[in-house]
């Protein structure tokens, strides 16, 4: 496997990416979420690049302007579309061999991608996509069922709860969150939704069991969605092992059906 890194302009910018090289005609446009570097958290990016391009598969990493090795004014995730479209220019112009390209993006990046409407891309994997609009918002009622159901299993936290050592307040505040209606799908959710109406690509939607920004996307989106996939256990990062392996197996599955498309 060779890497190796690029810059490229956008909008009076220059951008620094990372591609991982790879024989095969089906890349991986990766993008970052939030203020994330394009080595991802934990250098859990860089990883899951690296272990694609043992497969064949090149991946092309970037950090969008305003981020780690990228100059210009950082205006978030809203305004990313032209860093992510000049990426994909650089991509296809650094690696011509490859004929389809899937995106993929964690978080306010899977977003992101579904606000640019796919820009030019060949499918979508997109996980956790973030739908709250305001950082300080409440978790949604179901993350609430979830996290009681997980301490309800955990004998030391019901030794906590017998032996007096949670407060009675803050149990039933949180019990009474949990019984509340979820809330009408925000405006960022009906963007998101609207932006990928269009695509005629493959999607597939990835959520993290134990993430709460995966568990408000699903009190926003059509449940019934066949394009959703939860992977059980799992944290928002996919930090934990069996999380990594379920990770790099579902975007494999997406490189391989694109590369079947004619």
């Amino acid at each position: 496997m060779s890497r190796r890194h690029v810059t490229f302009p956008c909008e009076g910018a220059t951008l620094v990416g990372t591609l991982d090289e790879g024989a095969a005609t089906a890349g991986l446009l990766l993008v970052s979420g939030g203020n994330e570097l394009r080595s991802g958290a934990w250098a859990g990016q860089a990883q899951l690049a690296a272990r694609l391009a043992a497969e064949g598969h090149p991946v092309f990493r970037f950090d969008r302007r305003g981020v780690g090795d990228s100059s210009g004014p950082n205006g978030g995730f809203r305004s990313s579309a032209p860093d992510i479209a000049a990426a994909l220019a650089t991509f296809r112009a650094e690696a011509p061999h490859v004929t389809r390209i899937v995106g993929l993006g964690n978080c306010d990046a899977a977003s992101a991608l579904m606000l640019a409407r796919g820009t030019g891309l060949n499918a979508l994997v997109l996980s956790n996509p973030w739908t709250i609009e305001q950082d300080d918002a409440p978790p949604p009622p179901a993350a609430v069922r979830d996290h009681y159901r997980r301490r309800l299993a955990d004998p030391a936290a019901l030794k906590r709860l017998l032996g007096g050592k949670v407060s009675l307040r803050s149990l039933l505040r949180s019990l009474r969150d949990a019984l509340r209606k979820a809330p009408a799908p925000s405006t960022l959710a009906q963007d998101i939704a609207a932006g990928i109406a269009g695509f005629r690509g493959d999607v597939t939607f990835l959520t993290a069991e134990r993430d709460r920004t995966g568990q408000a996307f699903l009190s926003a989106w059509d449940k019934a969605d066949k394009r959703i996939a939860r992977c059980p256990g799992a944290t928002h990062s996919y930090v934990e092992a069996e999380a990594r392996d379920w990770l790099a197996e579902r975007v494999l599955e997406a490189l391989r059906n694109t590369s079947s498309r004619t």
